[in-house]
């Protein structure tokens, strides 16, 4: 798909009486940029690059159709036909054992957890699967977008995923996704104990013709699941999830509370640390002793 990809670009350029220096200075990037997509080398379009080519070209959305099966093939085999699927869903049920979404994830932290892959290639497979991974995002902000609900386990929000910095960004995130009003999170504290979906991943999408699927996923495999019978037996499975998770609000707060303590950052100490260090120096001062409601007494010489 790539290379057929390339070879509808370099058939508009030429049909438009652009070299390829002049393409990549009307789509804001290097010419190489442009030699490598027409050849299929290199990492693959992003979905900003493939929509500013289509205009340029004035390709009628060609280009842009195209994208999202060259970003598949960054992807392995068994998870393509769930993200076929997922561009059709009017409604998609997430729940999330242990990292966010890919949906709802921030750039940086969707390249730590993409960085985790053992068999990823190298740098530049690395960078396909981030692209992919946020042009799928744009769904989310479409006309027909669907209506997005999430259940992250606890363990999602206590896990860090790279630095504190990236792990607060993401939290809020969250927060922000969650005041879409097509999106709702919620969470599943750890108090709730074991449940149905413990193996993995969950999701059950609702096609634009109300049909069902379900996909299960592990760390190395996934599962797409078509047949009727088995579909509602794990949507009865996310159902049981989304009713023993904390409301929506109360998930917010628990969400805020994670960012908040857990992810602070080095630079701003938490009140009990500030309150620890004051006492600290206090003890240390030479002269003077805070005292009851906050009153200075002198300290006394001991007598000779």
């Amino acid at each position: 798909m790539a290379a057929l990809f390339g070879s509808r670009v370099r058939r508009l350029r030429t049909a438009a009486g652009l070299t390829q220096a002049e393409l990549g200075a009307r789509a804001h990037v290097v010419s190489t940029r442009i030699t490598q997509i027409e050849r299929a080398s290199g990492a693959k379009p992003t979905f900003e690059l493939a929509q500013t080519l289509d205009s340029v070209l004035g390709a009628d959305s060609l280009l842009i159709d195209m994208w999202p099966y060259v970003y598949r093939e960054a992807f392995p085999d068994w998870s393509r036909a769930f993200m076929a699927h997922a561009e059709r869903a009017v409604s998609i049920r997430q729940y999330a054992a242990h990292v966010v979404p890919g949906l709802l994830q921030t750039e940086d932290y969707a390249r730590v957890v993409l960085s985790l892959d053992p068999q990823l290639s190298g740098e530049q497979q690395l960078e396909e699967r981030v692209s992919a991974r946020l042009g799928r995002q744009e769904r989310l902000r479409s006309p027909d977008r669907p209506e997005l609900w999430v259940v992250l386990d606890e363990a999602v929000l206590r896990r860090p995923i790279g630095s504190h910095t990236v792990m607060r960004s993401q939290l809020g995130r969250l927060l922000e996704a969650a005041a879409e009003p097509h999106i709702t999170v919620q969470v599943l504290p750890f108090d709730q104990g074991g449940h149905g979906a413990m193996g993995g991943s969950l999701t059950v999408l609702t096609l634009p013709d109300d049909d069902e699927v379900a996909y299960e996923e592990a760390a190395d495999f996934g599962q797409l699941v078509e047949e009727p019978a088995d579909v509602k037996r794990y949507a009865v499975t996310y159902d049981r999830l989304r009713a023993a998770s904390l409301p929506p609000l109360m998930s917010l707060d628990m969400i805020r509370s994670a960012m908040e303590g857990n992810y602070r950052g080095a630079s701003v100490p938490s009140r009990s640390e500030r309150r620890r260090v004051a006492q600290e120096q206090l003890q240390q001062s030479g002269g003077w002793r805070l005292r009851g409601g906050g009153r200075r007494h002198a300290r006394r010489r001991p007598r000779p």
